[in-house]
């Protein structure tokens, strides 16, 4: 076997795959809560998250250029702490994080495929499972290919809901609302940017395929940035159109907030976007399987109790066992584990990562190491700040 991947992948498939995993299954649902924290500012509310999470992005961008390698963040802080072990243990964390979220996506799309399928929840998440590992063993290509079709459809789907909302006339609470000072609307703004920063962490999740992109030094921060203003404009639309034609209370109360705009502007059935959240979940899942088994690929090259991982498949090109590993964890948890509680940490973890990195791109900078992509050093600083204040709100 090999233990190299081949660089295929090109900016536009890469930004596919970045914008699949931040819009994910989580606008479904996310809308509502930052609604309920920041009323009709909460279009401001994810632009102001989005610009939360760029100097962590811009970190990531800067770290992919000088260490283009699976298992990105373990390299990363490896490099800027010296410490393999330390280096090892939040590459674990990532693989463990990327499964549990994957697991309860799977779960909820399972959830989702069985409100238009008569098939057991089990057998749903199985069968899903199944495919989605199988496509991640057979290829990157496919895999990413994928992906970006998946995307395609999450996005035209919040198209339409966009739309409904654009064309519908807007609520008189809009009318007066955004009519408040500021001073008595940035708090609500701050608290709805807290929430709206989570619907952004999969960002990081690009670099871990910088070992299987071609001209890393020029496309993958390229693709992390256009990922995240794509994804931050793309949000605020959704949550302008969403609070056009359904209040913010009644957006924070429903489980399904799309789906209520769509009916509320229209008045036509939404059950079309239960189907496209099922593609939003299978979407999230092929990602997280995709990325947490590069990470586990990397990890190899790191550790001797993980080298087994650290190979190719002479035929797809993939780390075929770290793959199948990986999907299977995911689909066993997503039967046997209370994903849904699990998943909660997820968040916290990648946040500490994030600090993590945020720290070690600092002390790579203070040695006065050169790079090919290099931002200044107070973006690292900030990020490291604003994810610090984003892991304690998190508790």
């Amino acid at each position: 076997m090999a233990d190299h991947l081949k660089r295929r992948i090109g900016l536009p498939l890469l930004i596919a795959y970045g914008v699949g995993v931040m819009v994910g299954a989580g606008i479904y649902v996310l809308v509502g809560a930052v609604a309920g924290a920041a009323g009709h500012f909460a279009p401001y509310a994810f632009l102001l998250a989005g610009l939360i999470a760029a100097p962590t992005a811009l970190s990531y961008a800067e770290f992919s250029t000088r260490i283009p390698e699976a298992a990105g963040e373990a390299a990363y802080i490896g490099k800027g702490f010296g410490s393999e072990a330390l280096a090892v243990l939040v590459g674990l964390a990532i693989v463990l994080a990327g499964t549990v979220s994957a697991a309860a996506v799977l779960r909820g799309g399972a959830g989702y495929l069985i409100g238009i399928a008569d098939v057991p929840l089990i057998w749903a998440a199985i069968a899903m499972g199944l495919l989605l590992t199988g496509v991640a063993v057979i290829g990157v290509m496919e895999s990413l290919s994928l992906a970006a079709l998946f995307t395609a459809i999450e996005v035209i789907g919040l198209i339409l809901v966009v739309w409904a909302g654009a064309t519908t006339d807007p609520t008189p609470a809009q009318i007066t609302e955004t009519a408040v000072p500021w001073a008595e609307v940035a708090p609500g703004i701050g608290a709805g940017a807290m929430l709206a920063f989570f619907a952004f962490i999969g960002f990081e999740d690009i670099v871990n395929m910088a070992e299987e992109t071609r001209d890393p030094t020029f496309t993958m921060p390229r693709a992390i940035l256009i990922s995240l203003v794509i994804t931050s404009s793309l949000y605020a639309l959704v949550v302008w159109a969403a609070l056009r034609a359904v209040p913010p209370e009644a957006l924070a109360g429903s489980d399904q907030p799309l789906a209520l705009v769509w009916a509320s502007a229209t008045g036509g059935d939404a059950r079309f976007l239960s189907a496209i959240a099922v593609f939003a979940a299978l979407n999230g899942v092929l990602a997280q399987i995709v990325m947490a088994s590069r990470v586990l690929f990397g990890l190899g090259k790191r550790s001797p109790a993980l080298a087994l991982f650290h190979h190719v498949h002479p035929r797809f090109g993939t780390p075929a066992l770290a793959s199948t590993l990986i999907g299977l964890a995911v689909i066993l948890g997503a039967i046997l584990l209370p994903v849904a509680t699990l998943a909660e940490t997820t968040s916290a973890v990648l946040l500490a990562v994030f600090v993590l990195v945020n720290a070690a791109l600092i002390a790579v900078k203070r040695r006065g190491e050169p790079g090919p992509f290099t931002v200044p050093l107070f973006v690292p600083v900030l990020g490291l700040v604003l994810s610090a204040i984003a892991l304690i709100a998190a508790f």
